[in-house]
Formats: structure tokens, sequence, C-alpha cells
């Protein structure tokens, strides 16, 4: 019983400071990187990872009770909502004109460098 205890525990310290790492990461990344979709992708990663991490070490914290019934609601409607706003408002960025920096990937294709040698003309 004392063996699955402390399995327990490490377990739940290990999810709760893999959520810190995540969150402290995403932190960091939304303040430093250059452009918006750098930092969309800073904050996707600390609602995804960071937060769910973080639910799962105090599911496993308070044991089998309502706390994580009420954990798991919260866990599954995050995980959820969380990559689908970031879509929505990359996709609305993306629509309105942002684009990132660099240009993005490069198409190869036969079409667009004929539409290329179009534009430049």
């Amino acid at each position: 019983m004392f063996a699955w205890y402390l399995f327990v525990e490490f377990l739940t310290w290990a999810c709760i400071l893999g959520g810190i790492f995540f969150v402290l990461v995403g932190s960091i990344g939304i303040i430093r990187l250059p452009d918006f979709w750098s930092r969309m992708h800073a904050a996707s990663i600390m609602d995804s990872a960071g937060v769910i991490l973080f639910i799962a070490g105090m599911m496993l914290h308070s044991g089998f009770n309502l706390v994580s019934v009420k954990l798991v609601i919260i866990g599954v409607f995050l995980f959820v909502t969380g990559p689908t706003a970031t879509h929505a408002v990359a996709n609305a960025a993306f629509v309105s004109g942002s684009r990132p920096l660099g240009g993005g990937m490069k198409d190869t294709s036969e079409e667009a460098s004929l539409v290329h040698k179009e534009e430049i003309k």
C-alpha cells in the first residue's frame, strides 16, 4: 500500500511539474517570440499541454471522488475548446491578411511557378 501511495505521489508531482514547465515555456514564448503566429503557437502549447497536465496532477492528488469528476469535465472542455479557439483566431488573422514571417512554406509545383511568373510580368 505504501509503494502505491509513493507511486501516485510521484505521478502527481511529475504532472504538476510538467504543467509548470509548459506554462513557463509558453509564457516566455509569448513574451520573446517575434510575430503573432509564433506567439499563437506558444499560447496553444501553454493551454493544451500545461493546463491539462496541471489538471491531471490535481486529479491524481484528490483521488477518486466528485472533485476528480469535475476536473475530468474541465479537462475535456479545455482539451476541446483550446485548440478550437486557437484555430479560429489563427484563421481570422490569416483571412484578414496577416502572414507569418519568412513567407511560410514554398510551393514548388508547376502551377505555382507559372502564377509567380505572371505576377512578375
